[in-house]
């Protein structure tokens, strides 16, 4: 079986508490990517500390890191050709006032501070952000029956 590109998507504490998870699952598999893991799970700080140091040090930080870990998120990993620059279309700008309509922030999201998702911005991010998140063992491997529709 081919892999394809992976990516890491996250919807965040504002999108669960507001029951958008099945809307964003949704609109990853109407686009025909494949979901090959997933978890609801409370973010510790230290995992929170690892998943957003680069910004250590940005005035946003700290009030970051206490929104991620105030209430669980649902962790994913999709899998598919271009699939990081398909995810980061679908989820739409950060600032949910430059997304545009259709996109998960352009439609649903209002302050950049609650923005509902994260997905990784480069192969790079998305190889952290996975392990972070999961183990290998985590990972399914599986087969849809449309992916023959979908890629050349």
């Amino acid at each position: 079986m081919n892999i394809r590109e992976r990516t890491f998507l996250m919807v965040k504490p504002d999108g669960v508490q507001r029951a958008l998870i099945g809307s964003i699952i949704s609109r990853m598999e109407q686009k025909g990517l494949k979901l090959v893991a997933m978890k609801l799970m409370q973010i510790t700080p230290d995992l929170a500390v690892r998943h957003y140091g680069e910004h250590k040090g940005k005035p946003f930080y700290e009030g970051l890191i206490e929104f991620i870990t105030s209430s669980p998120v649902v962790a994913m990993i999709w899998e598919g050709d271009d699939v990081i620059e398909m995810v980061r279309t679908l989820i739409g700008a950060t600032d949910p006032r430059e997304a545009v309509p259709g996109s998960i922030r352009g439609d649903l999201a209002v302050f950049t501070g609650k923005n509902i998702v994260h997905g990784s911005d480069s192969l790079a991010s998305a190889k952290r952000e996975i392990g972070l998140f999961f183990g290998e063992e985590e990972l399914c491997s599986y087969r849809l029956p449309h992916e023959e529709s979908l890629y050349e």
